[in-house]
């Protein structure tokens, strides 16, 4: 990426315009978030819900007490473990912070993104940025910028070609406010890797609890879907539902961890055994199968272990369990 792209994209943030940005988990559709004229481009562009808060992303921790106050001596040391990286904290934010960043919350999500031309973004614009996924509200998240600009288009007033996304989901969000501490949604950065950091329990919420947690992006129930109608299943029912498809005369795309004799490509899409790789390639893939036009994609169910809980969320949100 050459510098004059980078000073474009810093002026035009400045001028409370939308750019989309590359980051290593997905693209973000980035705006000045200190501009609340700014940021309410993104809920437009995007078809979002005004009360679904959003990540303010920073260069480094020294611009946390920018945007949060009471900021607890964990909240540094997992800077220093982890950022720039796929790591987002919740904290409590500061008085300045427009309500339109936070859904009118209390609590301000923050995290410093891994991708070498954002990093420049942000250090030239010396601000934060608003940036949820670039793509329109509840629909699969975009890792190109192909991708963001089949979504947005003309909406954003320019896209950032960093290439393709290396983790391929969203951040794990964690939020510090709480006790015990408790992820809010799972990704690359495990609740076991937090808690080694920073030496205390750390847990994972689950929305039936009775604890109320703050709102964060990726948290509704439906979200990351195609526009094909999508289940998952358990790999010993795989064959079978895909036989009782064909039979009702419909067509299906197939995404397995092993190639299955009835299908061939392009509806079989085979996917790979380990979830890193899985992972960074999952939202690239139910793209694809939405483009084959079928009636239904057949999504094999992943393993529910530990390692594989930041796929199993994605999955849960973006199919139906059968």
């Amino acid at each position: 990426m050459n510098t004059v792209a980078i000073l474009k994209a810093v002026q035009l943030l400045k001028e409370g315009k939308l750019v989309a940005i590359p980051t290593e988990t997905v693209y973000g559709l980035a705006a000045d978030a200190s501009n609340p004229k700014a940021v309410e481009k993104i809920f437009k562009a995007k078809g979002r819900p005004s009360n679904h808060p959003l990540i303010v992303h920073i260069a480094d921790s020294a611009s946390l007490a920018t945007w949060a106050i009471h900021i607890p001596n964990i909240a540094y040391q997992l800077a220093e473990a982890f950022w720039p990286g796929p790591l987002t904290m919740v904290l409590n934010k500061a008085p300045s912070v427009p309500s339109i960043v936070t859904g009118g919350q209390n609590t301000v999500a923050i995290r410093s993104p891994n991708h070498p031309i954002t990093q420049q973004i942000l250090k030239l614009f010396k601000g934060g940025l608003a940036a949820p996924s670039a793509n329109r509200f509840g629909h699969i998240s975009p890792t190109t910028a192909e991708h963001v600009k089949k979504d947005l288009g003309k909406q954003v007033d320019l896209i950032i070609d960093g290439g393709p996304c290396i983790i391929g989901v969203e951040s794990t969000i964690v939020d510090l406010t709480s006790t015990p501490i408790r992820i809010l949604r799972p990704g690359a950065i495990s609740a076991k890797q937090i808690s080694n950091v920073i030496h205390k329990p750390v847990i994972y919420h689950k929305t039936t609890q009775k604890t109320q947690a703050p709102r964060v992006s990726g948290s509704l129930s439906s979200h990351y879907a195609p526009n094909t109608p999508a289940i998952r299943i358990h790999t010993r029912a795989l064959e079978k539902k895909i036989k009782e498809t064909r039979n009702k005369g419909k067509t299906c795309a197939v995404l397995a961890r092993k190639k299955i004799s009835a299908v061939s490509h392009p509806q079989l899409i085979v996917m790979p055994k380990d979830p890193e790789n899985y992972a960074r390639i999952l939202y690239q893939q139910l793209r694809f199968a939405d483009l084959l036009k079928v009636d239904l994609i057949i999504v094999e169910d992943v393993p529910q272990t530990p390692k594989w809980r930041a796929v199993q969320d994605r999955l849960n949100r973006a199919t139906k369990k059968t």
